[in-house]
């Protein structure tokens, strides 16, 4: 991977319950031991500024605030890309996709999936006696060998791919619209402009279609249901337990608010949110009553809102920065700008993981495979590099730090925003491009002119951000970005740097910015 690296531009259940795989558990207990169970509910496109704990323009999320007051709150954790498919990969291996090979979404009619080299997380703990169930939007290919049943999990229920890649028999909100599905007797009609109607949402239970089309303005309470239920009848075996969650929510909304509601409550966002916010406090609530001292609840999403979903996004909160407000463009998913990649977290262990306490870690989703596997006892495959660190230090013990470095390489999915990548250095960020993305987007002259460049004298552009241990953002000084350059050239070769400095105007969280009119630029 270093490689890569020395060629850079920097830029600034079915309805009888215990089906197969599932009847394996249901009638076969093992003695549970001390193995503590795991939670993951991964929310789909939800800002970091959705969690009205993080932000408190928000109103409609008052169980995960309760999660949040009574458990710990990660206010600079970060997904592992700012897409679909490649945060769900990196979630389940540990591994950014570069490593993992899932750099792009997959699609309805993807006949691949998250290759099967690659060990699950599901999979590490089916080998250390854990009942394994995954509900909800899997989005990591759903033939053959790429389905859930066939990657670890004992239990599946849910959506193969986004609720909006399928026509569906009560469509929610979209942009634009999604019909329902024709009837046999009406005409066809224009699938470009129709959202995927040429083929109708499925909804799984374990090998089998269950429902075809979906019905959106269930689907969430049928995953509140199958959810309890999985929690239940694992409890009652006597075995530990992994559920992962993928959440529908907060994609685009399912339904449409209920007519009675007054104004606010009619917003079809709002309406998804506070449905989001009750599942995950009926998971909650059922993890209460069967085994609260012995389960870790794990809550994320997988990258930032979907901007040009427009009023049906949601809110990256004060991660706005001056590039969006002065050039146009989006500051949240298939960007690296911080409102496409940090989103909301939450952990919550009764006993174990210390009450309302805010951490400013830098963590991320690659660290949630790590840490649970550690946390199950398990071991961790040996023949693999993982980008995930173990973080049981700062859930339990309260260290303050987490990564030094975290790279946000994004991914082809995020199409042109995906050129521009970037880097985290404990409070610093950088972003560059690669010599092939420039290849790939600049005139042929340009391409000549670098294509000349020697390996070790490329050109970078620099731009410093500094985030202060509150998340607002300090002044970046001449001496803190030689610092950097150093650590840039150690990781990368030696380049030529241009370096650009910025300052916080008095709005807080780099709501607003300043350039300094300081420039330096030396050669190496």
């Amino acid at each position: 991977m270093a490689g890569l690296f020395l060629k850079v531009f920097l830029v600034g259940v079915s309805s009888l319950g215990c089906l197969y795989p599932f009847m394996d558990f249901c009638f076969r207990g093992e003695t549970r031991g001390q193995k503590p169970n795991f939670v993951i509910i991964l929310a789909d496109d939800m800002g970091w500024g959705d969690l009205g704990a993080n932000w408190a323009e928000t109103k409609d999320t008052a169980n995960l605030d309760k999660l949040a007051a009574e458990g710990m709150r990660f206010v600079d954790f970060h997904a592992a890309a700012s897409t679909c498919s490649p945060s769900r990969a990196s979630l389940l291996t540990g591994r950014l996709g570069l490593r993992n090979g899932v750099t792009h979404n997959f699609a309805v009619t993807s006949v691949g999936g998250l290759p099967l080299n690659e060990t699950t997380l599901a999979e590490v703990l089916q080998r250390a006696g854990y009942i394994t169930g995954m509900i909800g939007k899997w989005h990591l290919g759903h033939h053959g060998s790429f389905h859930p049943n066939f990657r670890g999990f004992d239990y599946y229920f849910g959506i193969p791919y986004s609720h909006d890649m399928g026509c569906t028999d009560t469509p929610g909100y979209n942009y634009p619209p999604c019909p329902a599905c024709p009837r046999r007797h009406q005409p066809s009609r224009n699938l470009e402009r129709d959202c995927y109607s040429d083929v109708a949402l499925p909804l799984y239970e374990n090998l089998n279609i269950v429902e075809q089309p979906v019905n959106l303005s269930g689907l969430a309470r049928k995953y509140a249901e199958k959810a309890t239920q999985f929690i239940q009848q694992a409890r009652a075996s006597g075995r530990p337990f992994l559920l992962y969650v993928g959440l529908a929510h907060m994609h685009v909304p399912l339904s449409r608010p209920q007519r009675s509601a007054g104004p606010w409550d009619r917003r079809p966002y709002a309406a998804g949110l506070r449905e989001m916010d009750r599942l995950v406090g009926q998971i909650k609530d059922k993890v209460d009553r069967t085994a609260k001292n012995n389960t870790f609840l794990w809550f994320t999403g997988d990258n930032g809102p979907w901007a040009q979903k427009c009023e049906l996004a949601g809110s990256v909160g004060p991660f706005l920065g001056s590039w969006q407000s002065r050039q146009g463009g989006s500051p949240a998913k298939q960007t690296t700008w911080e409102g496409g990649h940090r989103v909301p977290a939450l952990a919550y262990w009764p006993g174990r993981v210390p009450t309302n306490v805010t951490s400013t870690a830098l963590l991320s989703v690659l660290d949630i495979f790590p840490t649970v596997v550690a946390l199950a006892g398990a071991s961790l495959p040996g023949d693999r590099h993982f980008d995930g660190l173990d973080a049981s230090e700062v859930l339990f013990g309260g260290a303050p730090a987490g990564h030094r470095v975290l790279f946000h390489p994004n991914s082809g999915a995020a199409g042109e925003d995906g050129a521009l990548e970037t880097v985290r250095l404990e409070r610093y960020k950088a972003f560059y491009v690669t010599v092939l993305a420039l290849q790939e987007q600049q005139p042929s002259s340009s391409v000549s002119r670098l294509k000349s460049l020697s390996a070790f004298k490329a050109t970078w552009i620099l731009e410093c951000f500094v985030f202060s241990a509150e998340g607002h953002m300090e002044n970046a000084t001449f001496s803190t970005c030689r610092r950097l350059y150093q650590f840039f050239k150690d990781m990368f070769g030696f380049f030529w740097l241009s370096l650009f400095f910025f300052v916080a105007t008095p709005k807080a969280w780099g709501s607003s910015w300043a350039r300094d009119q300081t420039r330096a630029i030396y050669q190496q």
